[in-house]
């Protein structure tokens, strides 16, 4: 099967400056040391050299904020644009603070770089501060910030959306009220907990924004969510969200190098492909590559 890795990332912490890779912060997915280190396209490609990797979408990590966060798109262009990288990243996610009054500079700056496709700015808000990746738990109803958020259409941009389960429906909401803007839902929904209230509201919150059709999603970063994990612990989040959003809005990723503190490239690719062993071969390569080459536009 050909892959488009749909969410990874790439870092240079020779070059580039990554706080969270530099002082380690209170992370939920633990101990993560053992990325705290550069990660190149070489790296990647070492890692994929069993899977048959054609593409890749590069999702923004945390490049420090405070510079200039274009910085990182032109980085990974040059990457992409170097012959040894095969032309990966194919698609670049970067970030734009969507509530800063001069965010459409960052985006008109980000969107002269041929593989730049979308922003990604972490909404994650919980009472627990580990929990806790966006400033603001009211962004999604700032005025200031739903302006720079619509501002992603005039510069043909996606919004790859990062929320936990209890955001899904304020997402949904969200989402139908700015319906030109393509929302890809990043890891899955991210459903941490797992009691039997916490996976209702997981469901619930996908079927609400399944009721988007601008919105799609990345089954992605569950491991990242269950260190112990086995192909049959994952096959119902894999299965669930395909059945709620529809096997067009769904795509596969790795989110390497994360996703490397539990599982290797090719067994967590291995996974996936066991889990929809019974499904046919044209909703294999949707998963698989169509659809995230089609929502990326690769």
């Amino acid at each position: 099967m050909q892959v488009v890795d749909a969410h990874h990332h790439l870092w240079d912490l020779e070059t580039n400056n990554y706080p969270w890779l530099v002082e380690p912060i209170d992370h939920f997915a633990g101990d993560y040391s053992a990325i705290r280190r550069t990660y190149l396209v070489s790296d990647f490609l070492a890692d994929a050299k069993s899977v048959d990797l054609v593409k890749s979408v590069h999702v923004q990590a945390e490049f420090d904020h405070d510079d200039d966060p274009v910085k990182e798109t032109a980085w990974l262009q040059a990457v992409a644009d170097d012959p040894a990288s095969r032309g990966i990243p194919n698609a670049i996610v970067g970030f734009a603070d969507l509530a800063d009054a001069g965010v459409e500079d960052v985006l008109a700056r980000h969107a002269e770089f041929p593989n730049m496709r979308g922003i990604r700015h972490m909404l994650n808000f919980s009472s627990d501060a580990g929990l806790r990746f966006a400033e603001r738990g009211d962004l999604m109803t700032d005025p200031q910030w739903l302006a720079g958020y619509r501002m992603l259409a005039k510069y043909d941009l996606s919004f790859d959306l990062q929320v936990w389960p209890w955001q899904l429906k304020e997402s949904a909401q969200l989402a139908k009220k700015i319906p030109e803007v393509p929302v890809i839902l990043d890891h899955t929904g991210m459903p941490l907990r797992r009691g039997v209230d916490d996976l209702d509201e997981w469901r619930d919150g996908l079927r609400a924004l399944a009721e988007a059709a601008n919105v799609s999603v990345k089954i992605s970063g569950l491991v990242m969510m269950d260190r112990q994990w086995t192909p049959d612990s994952l096959r119902p989040f894999v299965l669930e969200a395909i059945d709620i959003l529809g096997v067009d809005r769904c795509m596969f990723a790795s989110n390497f190098p994360v996703d490397s503190l539990f599982a290797g490239y090719t067994a967590l690719w291995g996974a996936l492909d066991a889990i929809t062993v019974d499904f046919s071969e044209e909703e294999r390569r949707k998963l698989f590559r169509d659809n995230a080459e089609r929502y990326y536009r690769i």
